[in-house]
């Protein structure tokens, strides 16, 4: 990240409510891509637009015990008020902006005026084809799975596709699991236990040396239960390396108003179909090197940074336009109210009842850092 990044040096609501107003007169609008940074924004009294990248928008915290339409368990188990707190967030967010079928239609539920938006860019100082890879031992093809391991990554898929497969390769992953609920620990305590013998777990990669990774790798897995391809896809892909992801045809993006449908392959995630392409992969060099290719060619129309910057200035400019000013014309006095009731929620109620959930997290001496005043 660049110098000029700023970081909350605290995970209490407070302190970063704190921390933005000192610094919110700087700045013309604030871009929120999480319920967490929402709420901040607005307990701070400013203006902001919510971007959902992921499956925020498809289970919000406004809706009573939502859930994944793959998993039992609610992604949040929020009482009457916490609901109606967060509903408010979402109402009051200037604009919302989100990407594909399944997450703009679950917009589309909540928000007439919600803007969908499926380009999204590339850093490509840090992924693209002219990098050097990173100095590491190769004995065998080598696939490089650098997404966290879930779920909602079709990890039960990828894990039996594995014992399907004929040919010799390796699979390097990052050992880091999606575990937000005891459904997921349970999940990772599975696949620890079935581990397919091609699967080496290697330690988390620094994003700036990420894109070397992806070079030194034969080819990327990616993730195989939605259909569509998230931020480890892309950035391979712009890498000019082939990338096996299941892509649904059914969900089509959308690129200068053409819909298309994402080159990545299988077009099925069932275990049977994905041992075939892995195979496939490892086997033909020319079928190797074309999907490399035309899966670059997508990628470049989808996430080109300046095409994508195009896009998002006259988002801004829509948004800085009607509200020319930072600070949010709403009463002062009922704000004051909310900050002050979250204020007592977080010190007496949450902060002790995440207490020991926070230490296992991050550690006591992160959380001494973090969660203390």
């Amino acid at each position: 990240l660049s110098d000029d990044v700023e970081f909350f040096d605290s995970l209490i609501i407070a302190k970063q409510v704190k921390q933005i107003k000192k610094i919110k007169d700087n700045y013309d609008i604030c871009l929120v891509m999480s319920w967490a940074g929402a709420r901040i924004a607005y307990l701070a009294g400013i203006n902001y637009i919510m971007y959902f990248t992921g499956g925020d928008i498809t289970t919000p915290p406004f809706v009573k015990n939502p859930k994944l339409s793959y998993s039992n368990e609610p992604s949040y188990k929020l009482n009457f008020i916490e609901r109606r707190f967060y509903k408010k967030v979402f109402n009051t967010s200037r604009l919302c902006v989100t990407l594909m079928d399944e997450y703009y239609n679950s917009l589309k539920k909540y928000r007439k005026d919600g803007i969908r938006m499926d380009m999204t860019p590339v850093d490509t100082t840090l992924f693209n084809p002219n990098l050097e890879p990173i100095n590491l031992p190769k004995k065998k093809f080598t696939f490089l799975s650098a997404q966290r391991i879930g779920y909602e990554k079709g990890f039960d898929k990828i894990w039996e596709a594995l014992t399907l497969c004929k040919t010799d390769f390796e699979v390097l992953q990052v050992e880091w699991f999606i575990e937000k609920t005891n459904e997921e620990k349970q999940f990772k305590e599975n696949l620890i236990k079935t581990k397919p013998k091609q699967v080496r777990f290697i330690p988390l990669i620094k994003r700036n040396e990420l894109g070397r990774y992806f070079i030194f790798a034969d080819a990327i897995l990616g993730q195989m239960r939605v259909g569509a391809q998230g931020g480890i896809e892309r950035d391979a892909a712009y890498c000019k390396k082939p990338v096996v992801s299941y892509t649904d045809p059914c969900q089509t993006m959308t690129i200068e108003g053409e819909k298309v449908i994402p080159p990545f392959l299988p077009n099925s995630n069932d275990p049977r179909d994905i041992a075939k392409i892995l195979d496939k992969v490892v086997l033909d060099e020319k079928f190797r090197n074309e999907l490399a290719e035309s899966e670059y060619k997508y990628i470049q129309k989808l996430s080109n940074p300046d095409k994508v910057v195009e896009e998002w200035e006259k988002i801004f400019e829509q948004v800085i336009k009607k509200y020319n000013n930072i600070n949010r014309k709403s009463s002062r006095t009922l704000l004051c109210i909310e900050n002050f009731l979250a204020n007592q929620l977080e010190k007496f109620v949450y902060l002790k009842k995440m207490k020991q959930k926070n230490i296992e997290a991050w550690g006591i001496e992160q959380y001494e850092k973090l969660f203390t005043k």
